[in-house]
């Protein structure tokens, strides 16, 4: 007998669908019994599957049966890996054994989840990529492990049934194929009430002494999506201003979380939680691989670029990070994705992030401190040019943060830090300003350039060299002052372009419509690495 079943095999963050066709053919005395035979370009994980299928069939209180089995995965030219097929190959057996009623298929049904031998059900990733999947593809039912079923409930227009083990599937499914009442009920999410959730954040600008330009720069590059180099000695509070960069950034729009949560769900970091709300903050270890920082394998999974997306990617001690692991990071931050290829395929992830990283002034961290620095100039000039110029035009603003001041670390005589939410409100404003100048024509030609990148689509950053022209016009008075500091200090065509779309950014902050001489100058001012190392 035949039975079909459908399920769905990840590929970057989407999802294909796959047809599980199960067919029972029955084997004279003399042949060898029970035989169970997997087509369909499995790799090991779904060939051992067999095993784990036969033992929870049988500890469910079914009977596996004595036949040729023989299991077609189709589209049969596309690999399929994972354990993620064992709920439908099961359910495909149960099927064409006849224990799941008179149905010889199940075309509004779609199954995924990995089977213990016990017959429990294991989580598996990318169940929502799974869930938009068999909604587009106009599914009705979908049945996913116990622990996925917020995860895919977040897509509507679905039925999401989260099931425990092998017998409470076939059981639903015999309800579902009945017409009848399901015995347990899908999963419902109030998405209204999920878009309500307040932030969770326990980190605040308040709590930051001192270092008030740090502190704007940090908002200037919130309010444009613009990446951040902060150079200080030891204990300035780097790595304590980076962390807090997510509490001012604007809140997530439920498309954003959405494709935030897919990336996270194919990695297999969402958990329970359902949606993601929060905007990720990931700061890999300098000891990171090329591969787990812009994704890789065999079968490519997303890196931190990736898992940073639409967040914040910190990477503290720039310098100490192996150089071709940062020269890989030159794609990215002007693509805003980052393209994978294998010999059997190439996947594309979105990685749409806002870059901070820190760095000492020299190896000894106190050169230009109160402290002795014992570094010489060689020495400096060899630890800074660890970083290339190529990527350091890449990076917008280049901040020096100085060691705080006894008093100021101690509160005396300073006025109590502005609290986050202060300083987002001002971020909100001026990415509203952002996303109306940038009406719906501009925005296409944005996401054409630049690929489909969410809210950072209407940030200044994203700015093609037309925009540009079109939005950072200049008086007399600007043309001088900007000419005058590229001769001096050298500057790529790169930088213009950057030390112009900051002024935007901080001309908006403002509520100016033109760029004045203080915005130009103050753009100018965030590219200290320029002015101190490179000229």
């Amino acid at each position: 007998m035949l039975f079909l079943t459908q399920s769905a095999a990840v590929y970057g963050i989407d999802a294909l669908i796959v047809d599980a066709e199960v067919n029972i053919t029955p084997t004279s005395s003399d042949e060898e019994k029970s035989p169970v035979i997997i087509v369909g370009l499995p790799d090991t994980a779904v060939r051992e599957s067999r095993e784990r299928i036969r033992a929870a069939i049988s500890n469910s209180g079914y009977f596996f049966p004595i036949h040729k089995v023989t299991i077609n995965l189709a589209p049969a030219d596309v690999k399929k890996e994972g354990a993620s097929f064992d709920l439908p190959i099961a359910l495909g057996i149960l099927g064409a054994n006849g224990d799941l009623g008179n149905a010889e298929s199940l075309p509004e049904l779609m199954s995924t989840g990995e089977l213990s031998l016990d017959g429990r059900v294991r989580p598996v990733r990318g169940a929502l990529s799974i869930a938009l999947t068999a909604r587009q593809n106009g599914i009705k039912y979908l049945l996913v492990p116990e622990e996925n079923a917020r995860e895919a409930a977040v897509v509507q227009g679905i039925d999401v049934y989260g099931v425990r083990d092998l017998r409470e599937a076939s059981l639903l499914v015999q309800d579902i194929a009945a017409g009848g009442n399901t015995r347990i009920q899908p999963t419902k999410l109030d998405l209204d009430e999920l878009r309500r959730t307040p932030n969770s954040y326990q980190l605040d600008f308040s709590e930051v002494r001192g270092q008030q330009t740090a502190k704007r720069a940090l908002e200037v590059a919130s309010a444009g999506g613009h990446n951040i180099l902060f150079i200080g000695p030891p204990g300035s509070g780097k790595t304590m201003l980076a962390k807090r960069l997510p509490t001012i950034l604007p809140p997530l729009e439920f498309e954003e979380a959405l494709e935030i949560t897919k990336i996270h769900s194919v990695a297999g970091l969402t958990g329970k939680s359902g949606l993601i709300a929060e905007r990720p903050f990931k700061s890999p270890h300098h000891t990171v691989s090329q591969a787990g920082l812009i994704g890789g394998g065999s079968v490519p999974r997303p890196g931190e670029v990736s898992l940073a997306h639409l967040g914040v990617l910190f990477l503290d001690e720039l310098p100490e990070f192996d150089r071709s692991v940062l020269e890989v990071l030159r794609q990215p931050m002007e693509d805003k994705e980052v393209t994978i290829s294998r010999a059997a395929s190439s996947l594309t992830f979105p990685a749409s992030f806002t870059l901070v990283a820190s760095m000492n002034p020299c190896p000894c961290g106190y050169f230009g401190s109160s402290r002795e620095c014992k570094c010489s100039p060689p020495i400096i000039q060899r630890y800074v040019g660890k970083i290339s110029g190529p990527l350091m035009d890449r990076i917008d603003i280049h901040i020096d943060v100085p060691a705080v001041k006894f008093d100021e670390l101690r509160g005396r005589g300073v006025e109590a830090g502005e609290p986050s939410s202060s300083i987002r409100e001002r971020v909100i404003k001026a990415r509203d300003i952002q996303r109306e100048r940038f009406n719906e024509r501009n925005a296409d030609a944005l996401v054409r350039t630049n690929g489909d990148h969410g809210s950072n689509v209407y940030s200044n950053s994203a700015m093609t060299p037309a925009q540009i022209r079109q939005h950072c016009m200049l008086d007399a008075e600007c043309e001088t002052l900007l000419e005058k500091a590229m001769q001096r200090q050298g500057l790529s065509a790169r930088a213009h372009d950057r030390i112009l779309k900051v002024a935007r950014t901080i001309a908006d902050l403002s509520g100016s419509e033109n760029i004045g001489p203080t915005h130009l100058s103050e753009a100018i001012n965030y590219r200290s690495l320029d002015r101190n190392y490179w000229a």
